[in-house]
């Protein structure tokens, strides 16, 4: 297995398989209860076990699998716990903007946004395919917004809590079509705190991720019904 990063180097084989077999988990051609190992991984992919352990490990990482008694097996849902870490994402994100609304001293990295938005209004040109892997750009943008405030610790945790909702966000972008309307919607808040209308950009942050976290949970109760059907 071979493929190659944009500047044209060799992908690691360790993220060849871990875009392979994480595309098995979402699409259900590996279901819940289903065993994943290491030998068999290695010899599906004629090559050493080291990449595939290192690939299984991010998959954890992502909350796609988790470890078994023998091998790995794709982590079932949990509600619950998926909408009190959606409570803890939309609190650390608004508080990105709150603290700069709070504290005049407080100032958005502007030539990171500007970045940021140069690159989304690329995506809005030429949208990306339909795909899950687009939720790693999305976090990337989140990720960006909050660093450009200043505060490191906020953004730790956020990250913390994106590698744990990830594999439920895969499937909202899926099931919910929402790859078109976040990039415009990135392009709003990007919009507002450039134009230092910090207010608005908290509003349109606010209502971006979940302004009611009773939306937010019928979003990820229709991606948790479609993991489960793809069982």
């Amino acid at each position: 297995m071979s493929t190659e990063t944009d500047t044209g180097t060799p992908e690691p084989l360790r993220l060849q398989v871990y875009r392979q077999l994480r595309d098995d988990v979402m699409n259900g051609s590996v279901r819940v209860g289903d065993r994943m190992t290491e030998p068999k991984l290695a010899a599906r992919f004629g090559i050493s076990r080291t990449p595939v352990r290192e690939a299984l490990a991010m998959l954890v990482s992502d909350g796609l699998i988790r470890r078994e008694d023998y091998g790995f097996s794709p982590q079932p849902p949990s509600i619950p716990r998926i909408r009190n870490l959606y409570e803890l994402r939309i609190t650390l994100e608004l508080q990105g903007i709150t603290r700069a609304l709070d504290d005049a001293a407080v100032r958005h990295d502007r030539t990171a946004l500007e970045s940021e938005r140069t690159r989304w209004r690329a995506l809005a040109d030429d949208p990306p395919a339909q795909e899950p892997g687009f939720v790693v750009a999305d976090e990337e943008f989140h990720v960006a917004l909050l660093a450009s405030s200043g505060n490191a610790e906020l953004v730790t945790a956020l990250e913390s809590v994106n590698s744990r909702i990830r594999h439920v966000r895969m499937y909202d972008f899926m099931v919910n079509s929402r790859i078109e309307t976040s990039i415009a919607e990135h392009l709003g808040i990007l919009d507002a705190v450039l134009d230092d209308d910090l207010p608005t950009a908290r509003t349109l942050l606010h209502r971006h991720i979940g302004e009611s976290l009773s939306v937010v949970l019928d979003r990820v109760t229709r991606a948790v019904t479609a993991m489960s059907l793809a069982d």
